[in-house]
């Protein structure tokens, strides 16, 4: 081979590896990398896997360096004689050699054979692919929460592989809307929101249902969205159906829901146009809670809201002629007011709820009548002042019993008086039927101490023959919040034994942890790490959520 022919084989290499570097959007610098290991690789094929073999190709003359590696090491740690040298002949070479250096030596280059190219090919093809695979990862990692245009490159099973021109998404079965039938080579627009390295290469997730989308479409039609003037803090989607989105600012000057709109629904239409049909209704936002409820229930006119704010629940209540348009086709219209507001929401007429006020009152006068023995008057006086429960009265302040019209100091005092009579004499009772049952102290001391809250749940508690701590430490969730199983192809729930708390999934393993905790099944350790408590937490002495309430009710 004459020398010209050489050098011009070596500048191809070099045009090869720039055209390659191009056309991957990589750094030419990875192409000659990915050479130089493929090079490498076949030089242990001919001179010995055992040799520490270093190729380096001149990124301007394209000329090929192999190099034979040999690394001192301490006396005594020669591992293999071919590629390590100990130090004390390291010294004999170069006095000046020290542990981690290295001697080099040439080795002459040698034609590939078939076996060799075709091994080198998959080096390299395989470098590039790492690298292309890095190159993608890094350009869309950061660009989660973005709109990106693609081209359907395929349909496998419902899910859609979409070519964005340096790397493909994909957009899955669930992310997509539904009935949309995306055709290959139709251009398509999507919301990234997760990029994921994996072993396969970087997953582009894309999604035309997640709710964001739907913002970050406004944000692209609506330039008050965009410059931030309008924010939109909340969005619910029935996807390819229905959505609601809440839209605020604090610029008085701007209708944020016109803006939203546009002149003549130019730009609400255009977001309509993009999500095949789906309707939208624009919400305005409010900080009253009552309020931004009543306004997420539009089309629907509200008559009253009554917030639970500890359940985190909201009764909405409406005419009767509202009630099918407050709940809307198949729950959607109050499903939707719920996702946006963050509320449980129940839907009542004003006849049912009516009906429900004249039941409450009612039993709640029997109630009083029968454990403070007083008539019935009375009875719905306490009722008519708000009080609910017999514990109000007897450790309610005195003067709020004093005040109620037709009452004085002494009837007060003698109604308090009957009402703690009524709790000790009920409390007496039940701590000696749970007694009968066999509840042993450890569960009451566990469930809070003697209150009637907690003797009614140990009572409960023993039905199912739980009346330990030992015995609660052997429960799963499930049995405390409650499960479902299909039955004769239905959908069935079997109740949990403390259903009437409202358990998260969360207090309820935490609850049991304790348990475990308290019979010495665990360590405190071991509580701590699977109820979560942070290493911080512990240092600033916080507090851990107790099994029970001041009430003796368990914690929800």
């Amino acid at each position: 081979m004459t020398t010209s022919g050489v050098s011009a084989n070596r500048l191809e290499l070099l045009q090869i590896a720039k055209a390659v570097a191009a056309e991957k959007t990589i750094d030419e610098g990875l192409v000659l990398e990915a050479i130089e290991e493929a090079i490498q690789k076949a030089a242990r094929s001919r001179y010995g896997a055992e040799l520490d073999i270093r190729a380096k190709i001149n990124p301007v003359s394209g000329d090929i360096s192999l190099k034979h590696r040999i690394t001192v090491v301490e006396d005594g740690e020669v591992e293999n004689e071919s590629a390590q040298i100990p130090l004390t002949d390291a010294k004999k070479r170069d006095k000046t050699a020290d542990v981690g250096a290295y001697f080099e030596e040439d080795l002459p280059m040698f034609d590939f054979g078939r076996v060799m190219s075709q091994t080198g090919k998959q080096v390299v093809m395989q470098r590039l692919r790492e690298a292309e695979r890095e190159r993608q990862f890094e350009e869309y990692k950061d660009r989660v929460g973005e709109i990106v245009n693609g081209i359907v490159k395929r349909v496998e099973y419902g899910n859609v592989i979409i070519d964005l021109g340096r790397a493909e998404a994909i957009v899955r079965r669930n992310d997509g809307l539904p009935r949309e039938n995306l055709q290959v080579n139709e251009r398509v627009r999507a919301y990234i929101y997760d990029v994921r390295r994996e072993t396969r290469g970087p997953q582009i997730f894309l999604s035309r249902a997640h709710p964001d989308f739907m913002a970050a479409l406004f944000a692209q039609e609506v330039p008050e969205v965009y410059e931030g003037v309008i924010e939109i803090p909340a969005v619910a989607r029935d996807p390819g159906s229905r959505a609601k989105i809440a839209v605020l600012t604090n610029d008085s000057s701007i209708d944020p829901v016109g803006a939203c709109v546009g002149m003549r629904g130019s730009r609400v239409q255009a977001v309509v146009n993009e999500l095949a049909g789906e309707k939208i209704d624009i919400i305005p936002w409010s900080p009253d809670a009552a309020t931004f409820i009543v306004n997420a229930l539009q089309p629907a006119e509200v008559a009253k809201v009554v917030l639970d704010e500890e359940d985190n629940r909201v009764e909405v209540v409406v005419p009767e002629e509202q009630l099918s348009l407050a709940i809307g086709r198949r729950g959607q219209n109050v499903r939707l007011a719920s996702q946006l507001t963050g509320w449980s929401i129940d839907i009542l007429t004003e006849e049912e709820e009516s009906e429900r006020r004249n039941k409450e009152f009612t039993e709640r006068t029997e109630l009083f009548q029968e454990a403070l023995d007083v008539d019935e008057v009375i009875a719905q006086l306490l009722v008519s002042e708000g009080f609910e429960s017999v514990e109000e009265v007897a450790f309610v302040e005195l003067g709020e019993i004093e005040h109620i019209e037709g009452f004085d100091e002494e009837t007060a005092q003698e109604l308090q008086d009957r009402a703690r009579e009524h709790l000790q004499r009920l409390t007496s009772d039940l701590d000696s039927k749970r007694q009968e049952l066999g509840v042993q102290d450890n569960l009451i001391a566990f469930l809070g101490g003697e209150s009637i809250d907690t003797l009614k749940t140990s009572i409960k508690l023993a039905g199912d023959d739980v009346k330990s701590v030992e015995d609660f430490a052997g429960l799963t969730p499930d049995d405390l919040r409650g499960w479902y199983e299909s039955q004769d192809g239905e959908r069935v729930r079997h109740p949990g034994l403390l259903d009437e708390y409202r358990l998260s999934a969360e207090d309820a393993e935490e609850l049991i942890m304790r348990a475990r905790l308290d019979a010495g099944w665990i360590t405190e350790d071991d509580y701590k790490e699977a109820v979560g408590v942070a290493e911080e937490e512990e240092a600033e002495e916080e507090e851990l959520p107790e099994a029970a309430n001041e009430e003796g009710t368990p914690s929800e």
